[in-house]
């Protein structure tokens, strides 16, 4: 499995599951592929921040394979 905290395992068109910053607290997950990488650093703790092709922001929590 690919470690969603490393910039370097997503990328544009990778189907992922993100947490929106409103569903944080529920840990609700929603599916989508990368439109953007908003995230600029290598790493971050809590999961590289992407924009969905829906248009959904969160950070990405699982990268599906």
């Amino acid at each position: 499995m690919k470690d969603p905290r490393q910039r370097k395992n997503i990328e544009i068109g990778s189907f992922v599951e993100i947490v929106q910053k409103s569903h944080q607290r529920s840990g609700e997950l929603t599916k989508g592929v990368v439109a953007k990488l908003l995230t600029k650093s290598p790493n971050h703790p809590y999961g590289i921040k992407v924009q969905l092709e829906t248009g959904l922001v969160g950070r990405v929590k699982n990268v599906i394979e």
